[in-house]
């Protein structure tokens, strides 16, 4: 999802909490904070010689230790607040690529992508989701697509690392 897309949703439900499914039917606590906002500007090279690069919105959720217990989530008007004054400092790119990286004792820290939202009662919930690494260069590798990693262009004995 686009940053633009990420902000239209948030402007349309602002009387509601704001909540996140970091894998399926787990959400963050609502001790989360939004402490930090990155905007990342990528320049890579794959493992075929190509080159790419894209922007990134990357929006850190920490939970606090200090809040354990907590049951209210932050409204979605205070996380618009917030993301306000992160974009008066340093504007946002609005076609970049929104994530959200997180963690906690039993999930490592991740960035996730949005997969999908849901309003369900008052609440607007984010589903964040993984994505998977993948090999760039499968043409330029001679490699077809496949469902193992194991196989990929870029493991040991492939055409292109």
């Amino acid at each position: 999802m686009k940053t633009q897309d990420f902000f239209s949703i948030l402007d349309q439900h602002t009387n509601k909490a704001l909540l996140f499914e970091y894998a399926p039917n787990l959400l963050v606590g609502a001790n989360y904070h939004i402490t930090e906002v990155k905007h990342i500007s990528v320049d890579s090279v794959d493992c075929g010689a190509q080159t790419d690069t894209w922007q990134e919105t990357i929006i850190q959720l920490w939970e606090s230790p200090d809040e354990v217990g907590k049951t209210d989530y932050m409204t979605v008007s205070k996380a618009i607040s917030i993301l306000k004054t992160v974009g008066a400092k340093r504007p946002y790119v609005a076609n970049a690529e929104v994530k959200f990286e997180y963690s906690n004792a039993a999930f490592h820290t991740a960035q996730l992508f949005v997969n999908d939202f849901e309003i369900k009662n008052n609440n607007l919930i984010v589903k964040l989701a993984v994505a998977a690494t993948d090999c760039k260069a499968k043409e330029l590798c001679g490699t077809p697509e496949v469902s193992s990693t194991e196989d990929s262009c870029c493991a040991p004995g492939g055409n292109c690392c």
